[in-house]
C-alpha cells in the first residue's frame, strides 16, 4: 500500500520506517528542508536504538522516501498518517494548530478518496474537528481514523515491530478494512487489533499514559515513605510487582518522570476534564508530586553541605530524561540544573547522547565532560540523573581519586545496596537507607 506520513518527528519517523519495513511504500513529509535532505542522505535525525539499520534498509529497498511537498505525497498515497506535534499550551491544553493546518491543506489538495489517520496524541473529539475542516474544503469522500501510538522511547523499534495491541478508532467499515490490511502482518502473528469509536480511541492513549504517570508517582511516594519508616523500597517493589494485578513495570522509584508524553498528556487530560467541568484530582496530585520529586535530591545535597552549596561543583551523570534516547524534554536533569545554578552551585555534566540537545538550551551555563570520570575532576559530589547502562558498574576507586568528597546522590537507584556499602562512599538514593 502507498502511505504518507506527515511529520517526521519521533513518532512519524519510527511509524514511517516501520510501515516501510512491513512492505508498504512510504512517503515521509516534513517542512524542514535541511532535515529532509539529511534523511535522503541516510542520516537519522533522532537517536533511537535499532532505527538507523531499519531506516537505511528501507531507503535502499526504495520503500522509504522523503519530501517537503505534501501535494506530491498526497497524490501518491491511499492513506495519510498525521504525526504532528501537539505541544502543551500555557493552560496545559494540546495545541492542535499543526494538525488543523495540515487538515486544511489535505482538504484543498485531495483529488480522490483517502483515509486520514491521526497518529498524534490528540484530545477527545479531534477526529471530528479534522473531519469538519476537510469537509469544508472538498466534496470528495474520505474517512478520519484515530490510531494512537504506544511507543516507548529507547524501545520504539521493538515496540513498533512487536506491538502488544493495535488500537483503531473508526466509524467507517471501509476505513476499518484498509487499516486491518495495513496491520495484517501483526494480526497474522496474533497481535490483537482493537476496533472502537474515534473518541474512545483518542481517550485510550491519554488514559494509558496518565495511568502510568500515576503508577510511577505512587511508587515515588512509597519510596519517600520508606525512608521515613526504615523500609526498603526495592523489597516493597518486588513484593508489589509479584502480584499479577499490578506487575513489575513502572515501579522503579526515582527523581520523577519526564519526556515528551507523560507530562504533556497528564496536563492535556486535566485541561480536557476542566472543559467538561470535571476535575481529574488524581492527575492534579500526580503533576504536583512529580514536580517536587524531580528536585528532591537538591535538598539532600544542601543538607550534606550544611545548608549552603554556593560555589560547590556538582558533577551530573546523565542529561536525557531516560536512558537510550537523546530526548531532554521535561528531563529531571534540567530541573536540577536550574535549581542548583539558582543556589549558586556549578554543574559539570556528562551524557554522550543528549549533550548536544542540552547545549542548544543551556549553552555555557554549565560545563560538559568528554566522559563520565572526567566529569568528577574536582567536583564536590556526584548526582546521577539518567539510568544509562555505563553508570551501573563504575570504578569506585577511580571515582574516589577524582572527587573532592566521596559522595553520591543517586536519582535512579543505579547501585545495589551491596555495591554502595562496599564502595566507601556516602550514598543517598531514593526509598532506601542512606549509606554513610
Amino acid at each position: 500500500m502507498n502511505i504518507s506520513i506527515v511529520g517526521t518527528g519521533y513518532v512519524g519517523l519510527v511509524t514511517g520506517t516501520t510501515l516501510a519495513e512491513l512492505g508498504n511504500t512510504v512517503y515521509c513529509v516534513d517542512i524542514d528542508e535541511n532535515k529532509v535532505e539529511r534523511m535522503k542522505q541516510g542520516i537519522v535525525p533522532i537517536y533511537e536504538p535499532g532505527l538507523e539499520e531499519m531506516f537505511l534498509r528501507n531507503i535502499q529497498a526504495e520503500r522509504l522516501f522523503f519530501t517537503t511537498n505534501i501535494k506530491e505525497a498526497l497524490d501518491k498515497s491511499d492513506v495519510i498518517y498525521l504525526a504532528l506535534p501537539t505541544p502543551p499550551g500555557e493552560d496545559g491544553s494540546a495545541d492542535l494548530s499543526y494538525v488543523i493546518s495540515v487538515a486544511n491543506q489535505i482538504g484543498e489538495m485531495m483529488t480522490s478518496y483517502k483515509v486520514i489517520v491521526n497518529k498524534s496524541t490528540v484530545p477527545v473529539g479531534t477526529a471530528d474537528k479534522v473531519r469538519e475542516v476537510i469537509s469544508a474544503k472538498t466534496q470528495i469522500p474520505f474517512d478520519v481514523v484515530s490510531n494512537p501510538e504506544f511507543l516507548r522511547e529507547g524501545f520504539a523499534v521493538e515496540d513498533s515491530m512487536n506491538p502488544s495491541r493495535v488500537v483503531v478508532g473508526s466509524s467507517s467499515e471501509k476505513a476499518k478494512d484498509i487499516m486491518a490490511k495495513i496491520y495484517q502482518p501483526f494480526t497474522n502473528t496474533g497481535v490483537p487489533i482493537i476496533f472502537m469509536d474515534e473518541k474512545s480511541s483518542e481517550l485510550t492513549k491519554y488514559a494509558a499514559n496518565s495511568f502510568l504517570a500515576v503508577k510511577i508517582t505512587f511508587m515515588n511516594e512509597i519510596a519517600n515513605y520508606c525512608e521515613k519508616v526504615g523500609a526498603d523500597v526495592d523489597k516493597v517493589r518486588l513484593g508489589m510487582g509479584s502480584d499479577d494485578r499490578i506487575g513489575h513495570r513502572f515501579l522503579f522509584p526515582g527523581i520523577g518522570y519526564g519526556g515528551s508524553c507523560f507530562p504533556k498528556d497528564v496536563k492535556a487530560l486535566i485541561k480536557s476534564g476542566k472543559e467538561e467541568n470535571f476535575d481529574f484530582k488524581i492527575l492534579e496530585a500526580t503533576e504536583y508530586i512529580n514536580k517536587k520529586q524531580k528536585v528532591i535530591l537538591v535538598d539532600e545535597i544542601e543538607k550534606y553541605f550544611g545548608g549552603n552549596i554556593q560555589g560547590k561543583k556538582i558533577a551530573m551523570w546523565g542529561l536525557a530524561f531516560k536512558a537510550n534516547t537523546d530526548d531532554i524534554r521535561e528531563a529531571s536533569s534540567l530541573d536540577n540544573i536550574e535549581l542548583l545554578l539558582e543556589k549558586g552551585a556549578q554543574v559539570v555534566a556528562y551524557d554522550a547522547i543528549a549533550e548536544e540537545n542540552v547545549r542548544k538550551i543551556l549553552g555555557d551555563k554549565i560545563e560538559y565532560s568528554k566522559d563520565m570520570y572526567s566529569a568528577l575532576e574536582g567536583a564536590d559530589c556526584l548526582l546521577i540523573a539518567t539510568e544509562w547502562s555505563e553508570f551501573k558498574n563504575p570504578n569506585f576507586e577511580l571515582m574516589a581519586s577524582k572527587l573532592k568528597n566521596k559522595v553520591i546522590f543517586d536519582g535512579r537507584n543505579m547501585f545495589s545496596m551491596e555495591q554502595a556499602e562496599g564502595s566507601g562512599f556516602f550514598y543517598k538514593s531514593i526509598g532506601r537507607k542512606t549509606v554513610r
